[in-house]
């Protein structure tokens, strides 16, 4: 009966969040009081879109892209496979929600993994010699098809549902609760707010920034769908936040992608991400991250 009640009050208030259209908020702005860079100064950032992305400069992380190209940064597309001389080309790679060519139409196990083993071997040892990686992959299928990426970086990524046993939405992550950690980019930041996302532990060099506290960590087999046979697990150390020196380079790794959007979702047009009343600290905590990142 126990295991009966915990999935109905999982999924008392997910069904029509999974079901709904997600567009992005055309409308949506940030004030940025102070731009960090001059006008298309700042670092070269890429915003992949080589692997069957969900979130693009064109789509669903337009306003992202809005946000960091006022602060200074030049953002472009990617939309070439990942090479040593590629790479060389940009200061921050920023991958959100890639995909494998079966789960970019089925998002049903198994997931493979959107990057060649040549790719992952360019990425890796271009952040060895000094490149930023902004690694975002959302809830199941997107963690397993970003897996084997994070793996390179001793990141462990679950392909999973990483849902809030309060059935709080949005998810909050609060310093007073300790489930918002100090970090090089979280200075002056109390409150982040997420939309559903996936979890990931990190290697003894990494670090938490926020820590999934009273989750419950779902793994179906198809996405969105849960029953009393899904298996699932605490998520007692496990994050959905987190980043980690990699040689003389950086990795911010961030288990939930809407938090760095501005979306309206379903017949409602409901706000999800930067553009979400209670996310008003997310574009700043977006903004500091590119800001480390982009340190030597």
């Amino acid at each position: 009966m126990k295991t009966k009640q915990l999935f109905a009050a999982l999924l008392l208030g997910t069904t029509v969040v999974a079901a709904a259209q997600q567009l992005p908020d055309t409308a949506f702005t940030y004030q940025n009081p102070i731009p960090r860079f001059a006008p298309g100064k700042g670092p070269k950032v890429w915003l992949d879109e080589a692997h069957f992305n969900f979130h693009t400069l064109d789509g669903r992380y337009a306003s992202f892209g809005n946000v960091v190209q006022a602060d200074g940064y030049q953002i472009a597309p990617n939309q070439l496979e990942f090479t040593p001389a590629g790479l060389a080309q940009c200061d921050i790679l920023v991958i959100a929600n890639a995909l494998d060519s079966a789960s970019n139409t089925r998002w049903v196990l198994p997931n493979r993994s959107a990057f060649s083993p040549v790719e992952i071997a360019a990425v890796q040892n271009w952040v060895r010699q000094g490149g930023s990686l902004f690694l975002i992959a959302d809830h199941m299928p997107f963690a397993g098809s970003a897996a084997d990426l994070a793996a390179a970086f001793g990141v462990r990524m679950l392909n999973c549902f990483a849902m809030d046993n309060r059935r709080r939405v949005p998810e909050k992550f609060f310093r007073a609760e300790k489930t918002l950690f100090d970090s090089p980019f979280t200075a002056g930041i109390d409150t982040v707010v997420t939309f559903t996302g996936s979890a990931f532990q990190l290697p003894e060099n990494g670090k938490a920034v926020l820590t999934l506290k009273n989750y419950t960590l779902l793994m179906p087999e198809v996405a969105w769908r849960f029953d009393e046979t899904t298996p699932y697990q605490d998520s007692q150390g496990w994050h959905q936040l987190g980043y980690l020196q990699y040689g003389k380079g950086k990795v911010v790794i961030s288990g939930e992608a809407a938090m760095f959007s501005a979306q309206l979702a379903g017949p409602n047009q409901a706000p999800v991400g930067m553009n979400q009343p209670e996310a008003r600290q997310n574009p700043q905590l977006l903004l500091q991250i590119m800001a480390w990142l982009s340190e030597p």
